[in-house]
């Protein structure tokens, strides 16, 4: 976690009405689990509360959640009226303890692409790009890429995974703003495979105006102009066969990646 959050807190324990806990907004940037929230309801009965929540007098006679969402949920089930806080006196302000709270519970569990992208979404606008991702432990281009996926209109969103992939929606979105007209094109596209969706996208990125068949078309034509077929004097494959034994690697994955490597240094 980052330094920021490293701060020296001081607090009070007292018992108070869970009535007057209020949750913050942000606290949706996730979804708590029916399942893990009724399993932790379970422990909490059987073991008693080991760890209280963490809350802040907010200046109207309530006290703001800072941590420890996941144990307000299970006492709620457990339909507890009063329960023991650690109310905060000193050393965490609410910017630093919403992010911190998203921080731990991300790292806690999985989170689906839905809701981690929504929860990378609060990150970045509290802490930038690099943090969050560093925080999390992830690359910032993955990192931006769930932000990406947290803006996408609703109707996009819905279509990943099933239908689409995220990346593909997000680059979709990108070339067609119209949520309909993108929508359309999602559903037509999960027929293809994936090398198919790549060349499909690539040729709307060309041809925005053309419409589905020319589209299909000048796909297939990018897709075989990927394709080179090359054949090696024996010599050469004899080469390359032992090469790629040597490696362990696919002899036409090592082909292609020699030919890409070979290209790459002629920009001529």
């Amino acid at each position: 976690m980052s330094a920021r959050y490293r701060q020296k807190i001081h607090y009070r324990v007292k018992i108070i009405p869970i009535k007057k806990i209020r949750v913050w907004d942000e606290a949706q940037a996730r979804s708590l689990d029916r399942e893990g929230i009724a399993e932790l309801a379970k422990s909490i009965k059987n073991e008693g509360l080991q760890n209280p929540p963490m809350v802040q007098k907010d200046g109207r006679g309530q006290f703001l959640l800072m941590s420890g969402q996941r144990r307000l949920a299970a006492l709620k089930r457990l339909r507890a009226k009063k329960i023991p806080v650690l109310v905060l006196t000193k050393g965490y302000d609410l910017e630093n303890a919403k992010a911190a709270s998203v921080i731990e519970n991300l790292h806690r569990k999985s989170m689906n692409p839905k809701d981690m992208a929504h929860s990378c979404s609060f990150l970045a606008e509290k802490m930038g790009v690099s943090k969050g991702a560093s925080s999390l432990g992830i690359s910032r281009k993955t990192f931006k890429k769930y932000v990406g996926f947290a803006a996408l209109p609703g109707q996009l969103k819905s279509l990943v995974p099933g239908t689409i992939t995220s990346g593909t929606a997000i680059q979709l979105h990108q070339l067609v703003p119209n949520v309909k007209k993108s929508v359309k094109i999602a559903h037509r596209i999960s027929r293809l495979d994936a090398k198919m969706q790549k060349a499909y996208l690539r040729a709307l990125s060309r041809h925005p105006r053309a419409n589905h068949t020319a589209l299909l078309r000048q796909a297939r034509l990018l897709a075989v102009r990927q394709t080179v077929p090359v054949t090696l004097p024996k010599t050469y494959a004899k080469r390359l066969e032992r090469i790629s034994m040597y490696r362990e690697e696919d002899p036409e994955k090592l082909a292609q990646q020699i030919v890409v490597s070979w290209l790459a240094k002629r920009k001529r």
